[in-house]
């Protein structure tokens, strides 16, 4: 019998065979997500959509004869060849797949929507803050899914098959339910028996074991156990990042775009895969602000640059709502590289007195302008570039193409052995 699922997917949610297709092709689906989000403004990710993925990875798992080994085998219509004589092979050069234009059959890529959900599951699956450490734990709790031993209802997917088979084995031996060897061998006995009387009682013995087994059934619905599971609370890290973006009037809309493609890239992965992490948005030109999220991605401002402003004012925050003793502190700065000469002593001083010390990890993001793929060094990377080989929680990074923002998110956090730092 052949049972075919035509339910509707109900509110956008995934029924089983889907997400064990996801499960099972997820590598794949995986490499076509992150090939996917190259051509994809950011605001996209949050809408899922069409991948594709080779009809290779389509294949289901099959037994199959191997090489090796003697086998018969009779082919219809065999007028020129007897047993024992060699086949010539059948065309020339190796087999597969035709790849020139025109040469045979090609095969389409298999092409499914994902919803949102999925898409960003699979996107920020392997990604993670760096050094995240439980300094203090949260009053608040998370959820998370945990066995909470069996139950006599459930869904046919949380089935114990050990469990019930154990209870199964248990009954019927309790009701001395017959054991098929035991019918087998009195009905031998019977066969053999020459004796009327000895046949018939033998017939009435075995008579009445059969139908004690069908009374006592080999699964009975009192056996079966589902395994259940219930939402334990569990106690959370506090971690808050701090988002520095330079907006000063050295910044092109060009690199502005960059900067904001990647907060928002890292906005998404913030509330997305935590639910307890804080985020302080700090902007600045010769001088710095804290800001809402709203201001922070869509106000203009201009002025110089200062970029000590920006770290003073995240000093200040930490000082007075985030002792670094209590909180994982992380910080992502981005910006065109250029600062004032007279502001590198204190920019130094910053970064090597309290920040670095006080941050589990620390991305810099230096934006430049379109086609400009070597990035010469600007004043600020040089003075990073310094401070980093005595820092290893400061990781640098340097973009120019909208095309290079996913890449390099996914580099500065991908998971990474504690206080692992890397310059490009």
């Amino acid at each position: 019998m052949h049972i075919v699922d035509r339910r509707l997917n109900p509110q956008g949610k995934s029924l089983e065979n889907r997400q064990r297709f996801l499960r099972r092709a997820k590598a794949l689906v995986q490499r076509a997500v992150r090939e996917s989000t190259g051509a994809r403004d950011i605001r996209d990710v949050m809408e899922g959509g069409e991948i594709a993925i080779p009809l290779d990875g389509m294949d289901e798992p099959r037994l199959h004869r191997g090489a090796g080994g003697v086998r018969d085998q009779v082919f219809s219509g065999n007028k020129e060849f007897i047993e024992g004589d060699v086949l010539p092979r059948q065309g020339g050069g190796a087999g597969g797949k035709p790849r020139e234009a025109g040469a045979g059959e090609s095969e389409d890529a298999f092409r499914f929507v994902l919803t949102r959900e999925e898409f960003l599951d699979l996107f920020l699956d392997d990604l993670a803050l760096p050094d995240l450490a439980k300094k203090r734990l949260t009053d608040a709790d998370s959820d998370s899914l945990s066995r909470a031993g069996y139950s006599v209802s459930g869904s046919p997917a949380n089935m114990a098959i050990g469990r019930t088979v154990r209870l199964a084995t248990m009954r019927r031996i309790a009701l001395r339910r017959p054991r098929a060897e035991e019918l087998e061998k009195l009905k031998a006995e019977l066969a053999e028996c020459p004796d009327e009387d000895g046949r018939a009682e033998l017939a009435l013995k075995i008579a009445a074991l059969e139908a004690k087994s069908r009374r006592i059934p080999y699964i009975d619905p009192i056996d079966i156990r589902y395994r259940r599971f219930e939402n334990e609370p569990k106690p959370v890290a506090q971690a808050v990042m701090f988002c520095l973006m330079d907006v000063s009037s050295s910044m092109s809309e060009h690199m502005k775009d960059l900067a904001k493609r990647f907060y928002m890239l890292l906005y998404i992965f913030l509330t997305r895969r935590y639910r307890r992490v804080e985020i302080v948005f700090i902007r600045h030109t010769d001088r710095a602000e804290e800001v809402d999220e709203q201001t922070f991605f869509y106000d203009q401002a201009t002025g110089g640059t200062l970029v000590s402003s920006a770290l003073e004012t995240m000093k200040e925050v930490v000082t007075e709502r985030y002792n670094p003793a209590d909180w994982n502190i992380y910080a992502a700065q981005a910006s065109d590289g250029d600062n004032a000469y007279s502001d590198g002593s204190a920019t130094v001083g910053l970064l090597r007195g309290f920040i670095l010390p006080a941050c589990q990890y620390f991305a810099y993001l230096e934006v430049g302008e379109e086609g400009d793929g070597s990035l010469s060094r600007s004043s600020l990377w040089t003075l990073y570039e310094q401070i980093r080989s005595e820092n290893p929680v400061l990781a640098m990074r340097k973009v120019s193409e909208r095309s290079e923002i996913f890449p390099v998110f996914r580099d500065l956090f991908e998971p990474r052995p504690a206080h692992e730092g890397a310059s490009t």
